[in-house]
């Protein structure tokens, strides 16, 4: 699976974000990594308002296989969660650049897109 343009990539826990046009950032997880788990059954996400620091886990995904954390790829406070979620997990696993997207975070300083991947340079490390 192609990832749309316009995502950037944090490799070591297989995130990834779309910077918007506000300069906030919307984070969900990439296919490699919802492959990976396996189908979805459940997803704790973060509090609205929650401030994060970038590397920290904020929520869990659980699958058939496992519990994974998600890590969130810059620091700030989390402005949405993807409601869809809460009844239909399985989103993540069917359109994890789309509507399985996880959280929105609203960044304490912009984001530096050059200390993430582009998704070729993603793929490259991840297989």
């Amino acid at each position: 699976m192609t990832a749309p343009a316009g995502l950037h990539f944090f490799a070591n826990t297989h995130e990834w974000l779309k910077i918007e046009a506000d300069g906030s950032a919307t984070v969900g997880v990439s296919n490699f990594a919802q492959e990976s788990l396996g189908d979805i059954v459940h997803a704790t996400l973060p509090a609205i308002g929650k401030q994060v620091q970038a590397g920290e886990a904020c929520c869990v995904l659980e699958s058939v296989k496992t519990a994974s954390d998600v890590y969130t790829p810059v620091t700030g406070k989390i402005i949405a969660i993807n409601p869809k979620l809460a009844d239909t997990p399985e989103e993540i696993n069917d359109s994890p650049y789309d509507s399985g997207w996880l959280f929105k975070i609203q960044p304490t300083e912009p984001i530096d897109a050059s200390k993430f991947l582009t998704h070729d340079a993603y793929m490259a490390q991840a297989e």
